[in-house]
């Protein structure tokens, strides 16, 4: 399974340019903070909301279909089944339990004591609404109110904090996002905080992410090429089979960090402050400007439909 087509993450499409890939960087980090900030607190309506705005997006954007179908698709699987897994599973609400007081004692007419009768020969009142909090039940299966919100929060909390990244990090170069975290940052340099330092850490880690996915990939071709019968293996020699694999796994990532550390000294560098490299000139345009506005809409969506924080 080739890794790097399969699940793309981290990586940066830099053709075709769409009109996300025109945006400021600073603005794109303002609207992905809005996504990972805006499921909070918020109901099932609005998350569901947000799931069909990140679809909408990518479609608008015009991004390739081979780039995006195949983790959208896992992810939207992923979803449902977690979805379907809560929603069956006992919510924690409608569990029967034993009553901590002992059953209550009616005194009849001739002072002789009588039970109450039970709940269940109780005669059914008709309900004033049409409100079920049960809304299947067959055999050990019982979906209830409680579960079904309970799996949309849980499903579209994922999606969406999984899926916006990654559509950032596509239509955003590594540098450009360390380059506007940096200058959004820097007023906490008044406070001592190493800004330029951080940025840089984040730059070699956004780096580091497709070396990391290139390095699993040659590991279990490798491992395929071999055609091993770990059925014949048992599960001892297995194990041991893959601690090999993570053992190498983990060498060969410390060898490119080294390699990464020994091009850096070569090129003279000493430290971030001197040694720095203006990669974007930023600058707010009109789509910038567009972009900002649909965020204030957005934020007045959150707290009309999504309830207040």
């Amino acid at each position: 399974m080739d890794l790097l087509r399969s699940l793309p993450l981290g990586l940066y499409l830099e053709q075709p340019v769409t009109w996300l890939h025109r945006l400021d960087a600073r603005t794109k980090l303002a609207w992905l903070m809005s996504f990972l900030a805006a499921p909070l607190l918020a109901n099932a309506t609005w998350r569901i909301v947000l799931v069909g705005l990140l679809i909408l997006i990518t479609l608008t954007a015009r991004v390739p279909l081979r780039v995006w179908k195949q983790q959208m698709g896992w992810l939207l699987l992923v979803g449902f089944l977690v979805m379907t897994v809560i929603m069956v599973t006992p919510d924690g609400l409608a569990i029967s339990h034993q009553p901590r007081l002992p059953q209550p004692v009616a005194v009849n007419g001739d002072g002789d004591s009588a039970d109450f009768p039970p709940a269940e020969e109780l005669p059914q009142l008709p309900q004033p609404t049409g409100y079920r909090y049960i809304l299947f039940r067959q055999g050990p299966i019982t979906i209830t109110q409680q579960s079904v919100a309970l799996g949309i929060r849980v499903s579209t909390l994922l999606f969406t904090l999984i899926y916006a990244t990654n559509l950032f990090l596509l239509t955003t170069a590594p540098e450009e996002i360390t380059a506007a975290m940096e200058v959004l940052m820097r007023p906490l340099r008044k406070l001592g905080l190493p800004v330029t330092e951080i940025a840089l850490t984040v730059t070699l880690a956004l780096r580091f992410i497709p070396l990391v996915l290139e390095e699993v990939q040659n590991l279990v071709r490798s491992v395929r090429t071999r055609a091993i019968n770990w059925k014949k293996l048992g599960f001892r020699r297995a194990a041991q089979i893959w601690m090999m694999i993570a053992e190498r796994l983990l060498q060969n990532l410390l060898l490119r960090a080294e390699q990464i550390s020994g091009a850096m000294e070569v090129r003279g560098f000493t430290s971030p402050n001197e040694h720095r490299v203006q990669w974007h000139q930023f600058k707010f345009r009109f789509w910038d400007g567009l972009a900002l506005g649909g965020l204030l809409l957005f934020w007045w969506g959150r707290l009309e439909l999504g309830g207040i924080l």
